[in-house]
This record gives C-alpha cells, sequence and structure tokens, in this order.
C-alpha cells in the first residue's frame, strides 16, 4: 500500500510558479508596456501591469486592493496546502486541480508582493474583440477551477 504524500502535488504547484516567474520575467525583459506583436492570428504577446484582479477588477483604486488582494491569496494559497494534505490519495483530479489553482495563486502573489502589479503577457483576440490579457499563473488557476468542476460533476453522478 502506498502512502499519500502531497508533497509530489506542492513540487507541481511550484513548478507552475517557476513557469510563471521565468515567462513573467521573459515578458517583461522582451516586450515594453503595451507593445505587441502577432504570434498567430488570434494570439499576440503583450506586456500589461494589472493592479487589479482577474480582468482588471480593482484596478482603479487608489492601492488599498494590493493589501487586500494579496492577503485574499494568501489565505486562499494556505487554505489549498491544508486541503491537498488532508485529501485521501485516491482524489487525484482532485489534488491536481487544487495543486494548478495554489500554483497559479502563489505566482501572481508574488508579482503583487515584489512589484506591486501582476504582469500579464497572452493577448487572445477575434476581429476587434479582445479577450483580457493574462498570464500562465491566470491560466493554472482557471485550468484547476474546470478540472475541479469536472471532477465533481462526475464524482456526484458516480454517487447517484
Amino acid at each position: 500500500m502506498h502512502r499519500y504524500l502531497p508533497w509530489c502535488w506542492y513540487l507541481f504547484a511550484l513548478i507552475v510558479v517557476i513557469l510563471d516567474l521565468f515567462s513573467k520575467k521573459w515578458a517583461s525583459s522582451n516586450f515594453a508596456l503595451y507593445d505587441r506583436e502577432m504570434v498567430f492570428s488570434m494570439f499576440d504577446l503583450t506586456l500589461r501591469h494589472n493592479y487589479g484582479a482577474a480582468f482588471n477588477f480593482l484596478a482603479q483604486e487608489g492601492g488599498w486592493q494590493r493589501a487586500f488582494l494579496a492577503s485574499v491569496s494568501s489565505a486562499v494559497s494556505i487554505g489549498l496546502i491544508v486541503w491537498i494534505a488532508r485529501l485521501d490519495q485516491s482524489k487525484r483530479l482532485e489534488a491536481l486541480g487544487m495543486a494548478l489553482i495554489l500554483g497559479g495563486a502563489l505566482g501572481n502573489l508574488y508579482d503583487r508582493a515584489t512589484l506591486g502589479y501582476v504582469v500579464d503577457f497572452i493577448l487572445l483576440h477575434y476581429k476587434e474583440m479582445e479577450f483580457p490579457v493574462f498570464n500562465i499563473a491566470d491560466l493554472a488557476i482557471t485550468l484547476g477551477v474546470v478540472i475541479l468542476f469536472w471532477d465533481a460533476l462526475f464524482d456526484m453522478k458516480s454517487e447517484a
């Protein structure tokens, strides 16, 4: 019988953080603010600084949001660390989703704590419509949430 080791999920979250931070460093080193380079027809790279939360929510506030958002990210991260540690080893999909969210939350928290904003650089668009610019951490958080919803949906169906 294998003993459950949450460290593998913490390591996975750390890999997400490292990928996120290196990609943000690369974008910051290769683009001036608001520069834009087309990669594919609907995919550009750019450099933006997000002083708010997702989709620039609270970005126009007077600065109080930095501490607030850092506190929320810290609390969520601590909660996820504890949740992952307490998971049954059979809950691999749930652990994967939470590890992705944890890695994304920590990546954005690092930016917010050290820079005062989050570096975003991925821009998806179609014709005149643009999706808000995002980063690897945002992608990991979104994917983690989708995985958790998927897992909950099919876990509920199997119990019925």
